[in-house]
């Protein structure tokens, strides 16, 4: 919570400091790879870098952040922070890395803003930037501690057991340790980060889900090629280079796009390589016999472009209350409805809980016409892959 002196100060600044926020992290990340450029080759994610994607979802959070100090002090934007929070872990950040964050970002701040920092509009979003950077350590904390690991200590050599082709632009890897232990436990719905060597010398890092439901002896990761560099730069690697009985980095299981217990009806929804979590989700209902209703939507460009289409209808038919809805904007003779998902026919049973992953526009669309239907906005959860450029905008 705020102090009373930062509250007026915040929010009498907020306009101004929202309002050059782009500008203040675009000068924070040239002060901070400056100072730091191992950050950019081995931590950051250069093609995030290079869209500015990961400029407008740092200003995004922190204004969500600041917002949500001002409009409701009583409590902590958790579902935000969580999000952040197991991103983080996933990359091994630690707890003494806020300090460097917050050398650079305030000096930006200053070099932005000018006079108008005083003292005291220093002082106040000073308590804004430590409020969320502690309550982001305290999340990775935690998440480290239910992983088993020290803080950062996340990475474990994986051999590749096994490469599958997909589709055309789809490759899936199975991963064992190369020791022969089992693989740790984690939460359907979960992903893992992977770091690789690139010729240039960068250790860059990608998150991907983990496509299989947990309890098998072994991971499976699918990875869909992404063009351009440096924004495909690591799945291009992997679709290129990597081969059974190579070796990758590979972080423990994080993320909060997961399975929910217990017997309420579900409905998965899902565009291009987003059903990724929702086959581990799946997996896991049809292996432990689940009769909850589940409502399955998937769009996609093709049939042959469905990575793991025989898979998913295999897995919806094992569930006695199962029901798989498809788009493909173009079906040929597949049987699939023709363009995008459209979830305002579908017959959903009341109490439904939705996890959504995919595109941005596809979750805003669904998340969208799910709120039109009546389910609750905090009945909708959803997984973005890449930065969070929602922030602030889901209500």
């Amino acid at each position: 919570m705020l102090s009373e002196q930062a509250v007026p100060v915040v929010r009498a600044t907020l306009p101004a400091v929202g309002g050059a926020l782009d500008r203040i992290t675009e000068r924070f990340y040239g002060r901070l790879f400056a100072a730091h450029p191992e950050l950019l080759r081995d931590l950051f994610n250069r093609g995030n870098q290079a869209s500015g994607e990961q400029r407008q979802a740092l200003a995004g959070s922190i204004a969500a952040f600041a917002v949500a100090l001002l409009d409701r002090p009583e409590e902590r934007p958790d579902v935000m922070l969580s999000r952040i929070a197991h991103k983080h872990a996933s990359l091994g950040v630690t707890s003494a890395q806020y300090k460097t964050v917050h050398e650079h970002l305030f000096a930006a701040i200053v070099e932005v803003l000018g006079d108008a920092v005083t003292p005291e509009v220093a002082r106040a979003w000073d308590e804004v930037y430590w409020l969320m950077a502690n309550a982001l350590t305290a999340v990775e904390t935690r998440l480290y501690q239910q992983a088993g690991v020290a803080e950062g200590q996340v990475w474990r050599s994986m051999e590749i057991a096994e490469r599958r082709e997909e589709t055309p632009d789809t490759v899936s890897f199975v991963l064992r340790h190369t020791d022969g232990t089992p693989t740790a436990a984690f939460r359907p719905g979960q992903y893992v980060s992977v770091q690789v060597a690139l010729p240039d010398g960068a250790r860059q890092i990608r998150q991907y889900s983990l496509s299989a439901a947990p309890g098998h002896p072994q991971w499976r990761i699918t990875v869909k090629r992404v063009a351009g560099d440096p924004a495909g730069e690591v799945s291009s690697w992997l679709h290129d280079h990597a081969r059974a009985g190579d070796t990758v980095e590979v972080s423990a299981p994080f993320g909060d796009l997961v399975l929910p217990e217990g017997e309420s009806p579900l409905l998965l929804a899902s565009a291009g390589i987003g059903s990724t979590p929702m086959l581990a989700m799946l997996d896991h209902l049809a292996a432990t016999g689940s009769t909850r209703q589940v409502v399955v939507v998937h769009a996609d460009r093709t049939p042959a472009s469905h990575a793991h289409a025989a898979e998913l209808r295999r897995l919806v038919d094992a569930l006695p209350h199962g029901a798989l809805h498809l788009w493909y904007e173009e079906p040929g003779d597949s049987g699939a409805l023709t363009g995008r998902a459209d979830v305002t026919a579908l017959d959903l049973p009341a109490g439904v809980t939705a996890y959504l992953c995919g595109p941005l526009p596809f979750l805003r669309a669904v998340r969208g016409d799910l709120v039109g239907r009546g389910v609750a906005a905090a009945d909708i959860h959803y997984e973005v892959f890449g930065p969070d450029l929602w922030l602030g905008n889901e209500n």
